[in-house]
């Protein structure tokens, strides 16, 4: 019976995490701006980005990057905390995140970035998209 129990319970994790992101009502939009210059191809240092209209609140930002051109290639992110500036610093999407890697040619790439409260709802959400090289 024990273990019937931990299985439920550990479905319910799986389960609860695929329902999705709390987004609270009032969540703003977020203005994101980001340069590819000095970035290498297939780097994992991830450039710096600039966010602005991040409401009062902000504990830290959920950053993903999206390649338009490949949507099936997993570019990853991170979560970095809110130290108040605006800016997200170069490098600071360190586990996960993989820079921009075209097969060949250009690519259209797409930085989410998500304003989190202390209790990891959405607050604010914004994205930019660019195109490497």
């Amino acid at each position: 019976m024990k273990g019937y129990v931990y299985c439920i319970m550990a479905l319910s994790l799986v389960l609860g995490a695929c329902v999705g992101e709390k987004v609270s009502p009032n969540a703003v939009a977020l203005g994101v701006d980001f340069s590819w210059e000095n970035t290498k191809k297939c780097t994992s240092v991830s450039p710096a980005i600039r966010v602005s209209g991040v409401p009062d609140g902000t504990k830290s930002f959920k950053v993903r990057l999206v390649d338009l051109d490949k949507t099936s290639w997993n570019h990853g992110g991170g979560t970095v905390a809110n130290d108040g500036s605006g800016v997200i610093p170069a490098g600071a999407l360190k586990s996960g995140y993989n820079g921009p890697c075209p097969p060949s040619g250009s690519h259209r790439y797409k930085f989410i970035v998500k304003a989190l409260d202390a209790q990891g709802v959405v607050i604010g959400e914004g994205s930019n998209v660019k195109s490497f090289p």
